[in-house]
């Protein structure tokens, strides 16, 4: 821990010699102003999610990184995967089934409550659009106090654009030099004269081409579009109406990644697709939500929120897998089947936000209630194994899942109640006091609605602490300590017998410190934190018992904003020590992906007004390809380039883009599933290989 108590004491040295307290109320105003100063785009001053409220960064006794939408369009990302990559505390995972998994301080997101739109809880087995967003909000640590359960690592939190009062239209194409191509327009601005009725609305068309290629000899092709329409309504003074509706339609044949054995090597060709070219996914996605905003009086107002979203995914899978003979001569076997899944999730909020003063100091208080209603329902049918030698392009079995005869059903609903009061102590000290109690109930039932072993209900409660220390107006010192916990089901031994379960635990200690600089146009941030989950289910000599603990500690500096009147960064680095502590299968490991150092750069470079340039540095350690680290892949630096000219006039502003990914053609892998077959590692997906982007926009 000799890196992370140098990194931490020397950037709380900083904070407390930045300038000097200020100690009567002179400078009020012009700190204030000061504050809200926003410059380029690229530092963010405030994380709604991670407080659900407008509180500043140097306020919020927590770890945040937003990754602000100027980084997304200079980098021409469509991913969330491409969004992430600019934290370090974000690492990738598998990317089979047209999909992403993240870690987050080590610990993996889950695709049910590890993501939120607006705070809002997301269903995400699919590729994430970004088109729509302003920004993406990395909340890290526990978070259950505000959002009920979740992984330890954190909460990633996308937050959608919002109608303007001015017109604006954004209309924009990109390419790049396999024939991939995405076209975008967004439009928005006031619906009435008086602007109290304001709209915006997103359209994407999107058809990808990769460099891998099927035993047939065709490369990977990704189709898709994307709708979103907002809409915001004033409601005199006392309120504020907002509804949204997303629709997302993609599909794309499977790749479930490269093999490699047990040295490290890849077996066969890393751009060789083992998936049937006829397998594929089809995921179509509705998402639509209201917000409510009540303004009661001067110090308080009322949110009440809600989302729906419906996921149809119809998943023709050749589901390829290894063999004893796989590592000796590359055959293999495929499993096909045919699955259509229905996921529907159901999220509202209820927020009373309240500002008072007692017993000598200042209170922003939140009081609030949060659910989420999760359904489930699955059918599925089963071919015949295929056995495959290499280079070999199996027929299509011709599977339908409408001849499934039951429906798999399953139900997962929870609601928690949540209070959380920031104390203004006096001009240097606040203190942040939180607590929420949840119940949580699921089951599963067959198509005869014959209820499933195993489905079980719980409840918890989750604490959150915070101190914050200003030595002056433009820094704070912060430790805090925070929970958080997540269901898990019952468990049958090999005995037969039933071992009752309670939610996996998890907390945290943090001691951080954020300074601003330059003007407040540059944020420094750095923390070390230490985080341990405990009742992870182990299973000795047939008995399931909830024994296992995880522990994770790091240390973690970040710097976002303007450093001179040309150049722009956003910039973070990361150590990180993940170990399983006790464990049946993966005792005194580390787990996969997740490297002990990792970093991230981007810089832009304005030459003149119209002319910038930007660079980019993504670095991850080495670090290992499966759980059971028996394969260690390599570290690897990756190096973007890009450079832009916009041209003026009148009516219509030009905006040309030329970036180069990957400069070098730096082989590395990006992710792995973290499993391993008869000593072959599956699930393994390299990063792409040297690409050139194109790209226009015009904005009227």
């Amino acid at each position: 821990m000799k890196f992370q108590a140098t990194t931490v004491c020397s950037a709380v040295i900083l904070a407390l010699n930045t300038a000097p307290v200020i100690a009567d109320g002179s400078t009020a105003d012009e700190t204030l102003v000061v504050k809200g100063q926003s410059f380029n785009g690229y530092k963010v001053d405030s994380a709604t999610g991670a407080m659900r409220a407008d509180t500043t960064m140097l306020e919020t006794p927590q770890s945040i990184n937003v990754i602000p939408d100027i980084v997304l369009e200079e980098q021409l990302a469509t991913t969330l995967g491409e969004a992430l990559q600019n934290d370090a505390s974000v690492n990738a995972g598998t990317q089979k089934w047209n999909r992403e998994v993240f870690y987050l301080r080590g610990f993996e997101l889950s695709s049910s409550n590890g993501y939120l739109r607006n705070g809002h809880a997301l269903f995400t087995h699919y590729m994430l659009p970004i088109e729509t967003l302003e920004g993406i909000e990395v909340i890290k640590g526990p978070s259950s106090l505000l959002y009920g359960r979740a992984a330890p690592g954190g909460l990633i939190n996308m937050v959608s654009k919002r109608p303007t009062v001015d017109p604006q239209v954004n209309v924009g194409a990109n390419f790049d030099h396999l024939g991939s191509t995405h076209y975008h327009i967004d439009a928005a601005g006031k619906l009435n004269e008086s602007g109290t009725l304001r709209g915006r609305t997103v359209f994407v068309k999107q058809d990808s081409v990769e460099t891998r290629e099927y035993a047939t000899g065709d490369e990977r092709e990704r189709e898709r579009f994307l709708g979103f329409g907002t809409i915001e309504a004033d409601l005199s003074d006392w309120g504020m109406l907002s509804l949204n509706y997303e629709k997302t339609n993609d599909v794309a044949p499977i790749d479930s990644g490269a093999w490699l054995d047990l040295d490290g090597n890849v077996l066969g060709d890393r751009d060789t697709i083992r998936d049937a070219r006829w397998s594929f996914i089809d995921n179509d996605v509705e998402n639509w939500g209201a917000n409510l905003d009540l303004y009661i009086n001067s110090a308080w107002h009322a949110n009440l929120s809600y989302n729906s979203q419906k996921m149809l995914r119809h998943r023709y899978d050749s589901l390829p897998r290894t063999t004893a003979q796989t590592i000796v001569d590359g055959s293999y076997i495929l499993k096909p089947f045919d699955r259509h899944d229905t996921w529907e999730t159901k999220a509202f909020h209820a927020d009373l936000h309240g500002e008072f003063s007692a017993a000598g100091m200042d209170h922003q208080v939140l009081v609030g209630t949060n659910g989420q209603f999760y359904d489930y329902q699955q059918l599925r049918v089963k071919g015949s194994t295929i056995n495959v030698a290499p280079g070999e392009h199996p027929a299509n079995p011709g599977l339908d899942y409408n001849n499934d005869t039951s429906t798999y059903k399953s139900d997962r609903h929870y609601y928690g109640f949540y209070l959380q009061d920031l104390v203004t102590i006096n001009d240097q000290w606040q203190a942040l006091v939180g607590g929420r109690y949840d119940m949580y109930f699921a089951d599963g039932k067959t198509g005869n609605d014959v209820v499933v072993e195993g489905a079980n209900d719980s409840e918890s409660f989750t604490p959150k602490v915070g101190i914050i220390y200003h030595p002056n107006y433009n820094s704070s010192i912060y430790a805090n300590y925070s929970g958080s916990f997540n269901p898990v089901s019952n468990v049958v031994n090999d005995d037969g017998s039933v071992t009752e379960r309670v939610p996996e635990e998890s907390r945290q200690y943090e001691l951080g410190t954020k300074v601003e600089l330059m003007d407040s146009s540059l944020l420094l941030t750095a923390a070390v934190f230490d985080i341990e989950k405990e009742n992870i289910s182990i299973t000795e000599n047939g008995i399931t018992t909830q024994n296992g603990s995880q522990r994770h500690v790091g240390a973690e500096a970040s710097a976002q904003g303007q450093i001179s009147d040309q150049w722009f960064v956003m910039a973070s680095a990361m150590y990180l020590d993940a170990n399983y502590d006790n464990h049946d299968k993966y005792q005194d490991k580390a787990p996969a992906n997740v490297p002990e150092l990792s970093g991230a750069v981007w810089a832009r470079y304005s030459m003149t007004d119209a002319t910038a340039f930007n660079l980019g540095l993504f670095y991850q350690g080495e670090r290992w390809a499966d759980n059971a680290n028996t394969v260690e892949l390599d570290d690897y630096a990756r190096f973007d380039a890009g450079a832009s000219h916009a041209i003026t006039s009148d009516y219509v502003t030009w905006d040309f883009r030329f970036n180069i990914e990957n400069v070098f053609d730096t082989e590395y892998v990006a992710g792995t599933g973290g499993g391993t077959s008869d000593d072959v590692v599956t699930d393994v997906h390299f990063g792409d290989e040297r690409r050139f982007k194109f790209s226009v926009n015009a904005t009227f």
